[in-house]
């Protein structure tokens, strides 16, 4: 059974939170949003194509319960929980809001509770469920967990991919922990391959490491515990805060954590499995790893020709008893992946620029199918002419923006910023491409960007990427306004009281 947070009266919170996986795999159960797979399926591929088939028709979260050469009671494990937030509902439910919440209603929640609630930091305890077996030495392998195969031209099996990485910024000392989403790739019993992109925070993190002459970097990675915690892990906050003080701010309370007498990082005491060891810091020490099916649709790295990753020693591994292992499919969207990347990056961007001070801000989308990432769109109730442009061009000098974000659509207050079909026609009747366009020919990119030339020395060449401004408002200075059709109120008011009447299953808001 699963631990829940009762918090009626806190802020958006309708329903329990739950504390950790199996509190959250409990509610799908219960609300039908859970599927058990109880016939065996194979690690290799078979449980990837899957989930991938599942989700591409908006199916509900996956429970295999039965791993080829994983048996209950055997070795480390036999579940793999795959596809758990590839709907907005199933968010929701993570986060105890409405279940009919869509991604503007849960980010602009998230938002609220991060600004008004305040950040919360973790809560320190001696003991946990995470601690019901503790792995050391010789007896430590990570294919004793049932560790898929995702795609075929994958480098090897993928551990980490709804995980998040514990790395301390060493200068910091105990106050900033970062909680960072990277792919770990099974290099061997005992060692991961970790992709830490070069500016992460965790590089930042390693960087400071060896300029401070130390030879490793501490490190754990986590799968399961709170689902905030891989809703979290890939939020792009401000430098030197800790993901784990925004889950203490949108659940209401500190999220329990273990310190580690082996890494002296802070573990939530929760969690289904977590791997502890160092990352030699030398560029020198590092090894090859991938290529690796992305979450742009696209593979990653060429393991025999990709320049060396940073690895995980691994020297620890602790567990629950029966553990789940929680993964994500990643690959085209939309995945879960996808779906998270766009609700926290838009709660951010959101918040982001409200803190930069531009006034006026309705909603913001940053939409799952660009990867949760790559597109973002804003509406505007407009006070001064260029209003647009400032929106617009404030998006891209966020922390969320400035990384890899191609384009930018600003729209009217009377378009929602998810509303796509109102979004069109904003662009086909309010948009003349040669006066409403801003080309900005450098910005900060993500080198898994493919769309970006691969050179001989293609990595340094693919950190950058042009950005697209797409003001799509009516000017505010114009005199003379095109005039938008609008519905008779009081006409619309008593229809709604008929609606039942003439025959409809649904009713007008």
């Amino acid at each position: 059974m699963g631990e829940f947070i009762e918090k009626k009266d806190y802020f958006g919170v309708k329903y329990p939170i739950p504390r950790d996986l199996r509190a959250f795999i409990e509610i799908l159960d219960k609300e039908g949003e859970l599927k058990r797979i109880k016939a065996e399926v194979d690690w290799n591929l078979e449980l990837s194509h899957i989930a991938k088939l599942n989700e591409e028709r908006g199916g509900p979260a996956l429970l295999f319960e039965n791993i080829k050469d994983y048996k209950p009671g055997e070795k480390r494990g036999s579940k793999v929980f795959t596809s758990a937030f590839t709907t907005p509902k199933r968010v929701a439910i993570a986060l105890g809001m409405d279940r009919s919440a869509g991604v503007v209603d849960i980010a602009r929640e998230w938002m609220t509770r991060v600004t008004k609630g305040g950040k919360i930091p973790p809560k320190k305890v001696s003991d946990g469920p995470v601690m019901e077996n503790v792995v050391e030495g010789d007896k430590i392998n990570l294919l004793d967990f049932p560790v898929p195969q995702f795609y075929p031209q994958d480098g090897g099996r993928y551990f980490g991919t709804a995980v998040y990485l514990l790395t301390r910024d060493p200068e910091k000392g105990k106050e900033w922990v970062n909680l960072g989403t990277y792919r770990m790739m099974v290099l061997d019993e005992k060692s991961l391959g970790v992709q830490i992109l070069k500016g992460k925070d965790a590089d930042v993190m390693m960087q400071k490491y060896r300029e401070m002459g130390e030879k490793e970097m501490p490190a754990a990675a986590v799968i399961g515990g709170t689902p905030l915690g891989f809703l979290t892990g890939s939020t792009l906050v401000e430098y030197g805060t800790s993901e784990y003080e925004i889950i203490g701010a949108l659940q209401g309370e500190p999220i329990e954590v273990i310190e580690s007498d082996l890494t002296g990082l802070p573990i939530d005491a929760r969690a289904e499995i977590v791997v502890e060891g160092f990352i030699p810091v030398d560029e020198k020490e590092w090894k090859p790893e991938g290529p690796f099916g992305e979450y742009t649709g696209y593979y990653s790295g060429k393991a025999k020709e990709e320049f060396p990753k940073p690895w995980l020693r691994v020297e620890r591994i602790m567990h629950r008893n029966d553990p789940i292992f929680w993964a994500t499919t990643v690959g085209r969207p939309v995945t879960d992946t996808h779906m998270i990347q766009s609700i926290n990056r838009t709660a951010e961007l959101w918040t982001q620029l409200e803190q930069v001070g531009v006034p006026g801000i309705q909603s913001v989308y940053i939409l799952p199918e660009s990867g949760g990432r790559f597109w973002a769109i804003i509406s505007i109730k407009q006070m001064y002419p260029g209003h647009g442009r400032h929106a617009g061009l404030a998006a891209f000098a966020t922390v969320v923006g400035n990384y890899g974000m191609k384009g930018v659509i600003v729209v009217d207050e009377d378009i929602r910023a998810d509303d796509l079909p109102r979004v069109w026609w904003a662009l086909s009747m309010r948009y003349n491409p040669i006066e409403d366009t801003e080309i900005i020919k450098k910005g900060r990119s993500t080198p898994l960007d493919p769309s970006l030339p691969i050179y001989k020395d293609w990595y340094d060449r693919r950190l950058l990427v042009s950005r697209i401004l797409i003001d799509a408002t009516t000017p505010y200075e114009w005199e003379r306004k095109p005039q938008v059709i609008e519905l008779d109120k009081e006409t619309v008011e008593k229809l709604k009281q008929r609606w039942e009447e003439l025959g409809f299953d649904w009713k007008p808001e």
